[in-house]
């Protein structure tokens, strides 16, 4: 973990990424609410400065904040001051510089408004977190910007440690061993319809895999565990686009929903 500290005594993480698209591209991707669901999360953002942010990161788990940079098509930040119960409000920059035509850099830093370290386990969490989700903006940016998304979010537990759930999960959905490059499908009849090349294996501080999807649809799917709350979780984000996209999703939801609760139930 690389947490540092400004002249004012902030905290902050930094974190970069080379993304396919224009700079343009990029901005509509993660200054928008259209854009930033099409790789996170349902988001919403008020395009001012002093504008809302929502964040819809799980059941009953929305996170609020306000804009408070909007330099289009260079620099977009917002602060979010009821992130984490008792915590100091979390700052996000994101600043998009161009490399090429068809190729631009992004930066992303968190800082949080204090000196304290009493928070730098969830400052590192999001460093560990954001390079699966900054894997599947490349890849829409790649082969999907601008279409429109539909995306849903299953999950369950495990009775066990996380290496022993990203084993089970993987070997359910005919994931087990997979690299980059891997053209792989979930077993017929045992398991939701899933097929596609693998893009990104991450086995350090999460496991996840990221599959550039053509069933049941286009698409991008994040698959992994991780614990939380001293419980393995296991998850999956699943993103559909297109003009069907939104129908998609709502025909996946269930089928997921159902899988999960069979294989990986809550009271695991």
């Amino acid at each position: 973990m690389s947490v540092k500290t400004d002249a004012t005594g902030r905290r902050a993480i930094s974190l970069e990424v080379e993304l396919p698209g224009t700079v343009e591209q990029v901005w509509r991707a993660i200054a928008t609410g259209p854009g930033i669901s099409a790789w996170f999360v349902p988001s919403t953002v008020e395009e001012r400065t002093g504008g809302a942010v929502t964040f819809e990161l799980g059941p009953d788990m929305v996170s609020t904040g306000e804009v408070t940079a909007f330099e289009a098509p260079r620099r977009f930040a917002y602060v979010e001051p009821g992130w984490s119960g008792e915590a100091p409000p979390l700052g996000t920059e994101f600043v998009i510089e161009t490399l090429s035509g068809s190729t631009c850099r992004l930066r992303l830093v968190h800082s949080l408004f204090t000196d304290a370290d009493d928070w730098d386990k969830e400052l590192g969490s999001m460093e560990t977190g954001w390079p699966p989700f900054f894997g599947v903006l490349a890849i829409y940016l790649k082969h999907f910007a601008g279409q429109p998304v539909g995306s849903i979010r299953p999950g369950g537990q495990f009775a066990g440690t996380e290496i022993e759930a990203w084993a089970a999960l993987t070997a359910k959905l005919g994931l087990a061993g997979a690299v980059p490059g891997d053209r792989r499908a979930a077993p017929a009849g045992g398991a939701p319809p899933l097929a596609g090349t693998v893009t990104r294996i991450d086995q350090g501080a999460h496991h996840q895999v990221t599959l550039l999807l053509d069933r049941p649809a286009p698409g991008v799917a994040l698959i992994g565990t991780y614990q939380w709350g001293g419980t393995v979780k296991t998850a999956a984000s699943l993103f559909f686009y297109g003009p069907d996209g939104a129908a998609e999703a709502v025909r996946q939801q269930p089928v997921w929903d159902a899988w999960m609760a069979m294989h990986f139930p809550a009271s695991a």
